[in-house]
């Protein structure tokens, strides 16, 4: 059974993220006014602080609509799927300084963690967080709408793809660290120090990671699923009131989660030198580790304002033709390292070396076929050839 303490910890941390995703939506439009030259929320509460508030009194006092020919069961339990999807992923995630998995007393002291030492913890997450595009399809299907159909099916064909890029993507940093245990990672990396931090000799595996989750999480310029321009909202289009907060609620949670995971696999996780070591006070851990997280949400806040959207055929392009052969070289250049004992350090030059041969295969321009001409001709069909 679990521990009166597990319980609490349950309860505080999916209501924290909740608590945390309304006001995720306040900073990103602060972000936005700031990236356009505005001012943003600032009528609500001191500094429009209370905007959040005010955002979810709107989705609970708006009507409950539901198509007339829309399938009534499912059209509910969609947004529901992604949501409980994006909250089960974080059961996993450390959200700040746990001990080492290792020593004999783990389990006696407080973990930042729901659920202590899954040794599949990164498995887990794949596992769950892959649902959410079922919410996604269901909800398109389900609304009997032809613009939240394609946005469903535009969806299916993106997450899965970008899923596999960001699958292959931590396949080197678990062979380097021998363990898909997210808290071994993280102690792998504070005992080594600064210079055992994975983005180090995996930074090809990071920047594929942090683009996937891009495109996992729906994000500018990954939006394609809900672009407005051209889906009229896409698959949420007759949606509204709570269930349209429930997709945005899922959305939020997986953009903290990817945050989390891509501090935990490449950067360290709790450890800073100098602030925070392994055997430094567990509140400089909990510091370094949210700072960090809040560093990369305000970094897709930044880019959703930066870079334009794609188009759906460049988007997959990018997965199919970029992505997943540059991951499998990836892959491939760690196994061989650790097959034949060669320094750790090799994998720099040789990520580098991939990013750079992929970029210039990829700036190449592209061959055309030469257009048929037909010949000219006069009236009554006969050729004119040249003198």
């Amino acid at each position: 059974m679990m521990s009166l303490s597990t319980i609490i910890t349950i309860l505080a941390v999916f209501g924290a993220l909740q608590g945390l995703a309304a006001f995720l939506v306040y900073v990103e439009r602060k972000v936005c006014a700031f990236m356009q030259n505005r001012i943003g929320p600032n009528r609500v509460g001191p500094a429009g602080l209370l905007q959040v508030l005010a955002d979810g009194l709107k989705f609970v006092m708006k009507e409950e609509f539901v198509p007339r020919y829309a399938d009534k069961l499912l059209f509910i339990v969609a947004p529901a799927i992604g949501m409980v999807a994006a909250m089960l992923s974080f059961a996993v995630v450390p959200f700040g300084p746990t001990d080492n998995p290792a020593d004999a007393d783990y389990l006696a002291n407080y973990q930042f963690i729901v659920a202590r030492n899954i040794d599949i913890g990164i498995l887990f997450i794949f596992a769950v967080s892959s649902l959410t595009v079922y919410g996604i399809i269901l909800g398109g299907w389900a609304s009997n709408n032809k613009y939240s159909l394609l946005g469903g099916l535009r969806s299916s064909a993106q997450i899965i793809s970008y899923e596999i890029p960001l699958g292959l993507s931590i396949l080197g940093v678990v062979l380097i660290c021998g363990s898909l245990n997210l808290e071994r990672i993280i102690w792998r990396q504070a005992e080594g120090g600064l210079f055992a931090w994975n983005i180090w000799v995996q930074p090809l595996a990071f920047i594929l990671f942090m683009v996937s989750a891009f495109a996992e999480c729906n994000r500018l310029p990954f939006d394609l699923p809900e672009t407005e321009q051209e889906l009229v909202g896409g698959y949420h289009t007759e949606y509204n009131g709570m269930k349209l907060a429930f997709f945005f609620l899922g959305e939020y949670v997986h953009m903290v989660t990817t945050s989390f995971l891509m501090v935990i696999l490449f950067f360290g996780g709790w450890h800073f030198p100098v602030i925070a070591g392994p055997d430094s006070w567990v509140v400089f851990k909990l510091i370094v580790f949210i700072v960090k997280m809040s560093l990369f949400i305000i970094f897709y806040m930044l880019v959703r304002w930066t870079i334009p959207r794609f188009r759906f055929d460049q988007l997959m392009a990018l997965a199919w033709k970029v992505f997943i052969p540059m991951a499998l070289a990836n892959l491939v250049c760690v196994m061989i390292v650790k097959e034949f004992g060669l320094p750790i350090w090799l994998l720099l030059p040789v990520s580098l070396g991939i990013l750079f041969a992929a970029g210039l295969v990829v700036t190449q321009p592209a061959k055309r076929s030469p257009r048929y001409q037909a010949p000219l001709g006069n009236a009554s069909g006969e050729a004119l050839l040249p003198q």
